[in-house]
């Protein structure tokens, strides 16, 4: 019975190890070469009943100032001095999920969100969490601030089929992200938190959105 315990933990940290090469070496080539695709967009095109639209991609210095200050108070306003974590969120979140009996908030940050975009899927359950948790780990060893920034802005989902800031912007504005206005740019930042359900046209019919809509009015004019 021993040996086959032992036998079974050496197959984990075997597997542990093997995930952890492969998704160290994913993200130092990232570093400088963006992913040619996703789990996450090939799973849509595999499963949705909806087109999955042409990937565009776009510097992160081509996106406007003002744009990247929303995005940061609105998903993680510690981003540039936390280690991919906030534990301040995570005991909130889990304070409200409480509150409410059901998972409505993860209290993840930019680049745990960017980890699961480019690696994972948005199934939530914790083996998940678990394997997002070591790849936020990597990224914040292994690639600067900025540099997540822009995989963030460029993989995570905005609105069916649609991925990255400037495919949203080409889709509802019919223009680059480098182009978009004070105005537009609050919108696409605001849909972020339900973009299967919401797009800059309709997200004023939901409470939340519109909470959201004034919190990054608030703090970005």
């Amino acid at each position: 019975m021993k040996n086959k315990i032992i036998k079974i933990l050496k197959i984990i940290l075997k597997i542990h190890l093997y995930f952890l090469a492969i998704t160290s070496f994913l993200v130092i080539l990232y570093n400088f070469i963006p992913p040619l695709t996703t789990p996450m967009i090939l799973y849509r095109k595999a499963f949705a009943s909806y087109e999955v639209k042409k990937h565009r991609y776009i510097k992160l210095k081509n996106i406007p100032s003002y744009t990247k200050k929303m995005l940061i108070v609105s998903e993680d306003s510690k981003y540039y001095s936390h280690f991919g974590f906030d534990f301040d969120a995570i005991q909130r979140a889990f304070k409200k999920n409480q509150r409410s009996g059901k998972i409505k908030s993860g209290g993840s940050t930019i680049t745990q969100q960017a980890a699961r975009s480019i690696f994972l899927t948005t199934h939530r359950n914790f083996f998940r969490k678990y394997l997002e948790a070591w790849i936020t780990l990597e990224m914040e060893v292994f690639m600067s601030k900025n540099r997540i920034l822009e995989l963030y802005f460029n993989y995570v989902e905005w609105g069916k089929g649609v991925f990255g800031i400037e495919t949203a912007s080409q889709k509802y504005f019919k223009k680059s992200a480098s182009l978009l206005s004070r105005e537009q740019s609050k919108a696409m930042i605001t849909i972020l938190a339900n973009p299967i359900k919401y797009n800059p046209k309709n997200y004023s019919k939901s409470k939340t959105m519109r909470k959201r809509y004034k919190h990054i009015n608030r703090w970005v004019n």
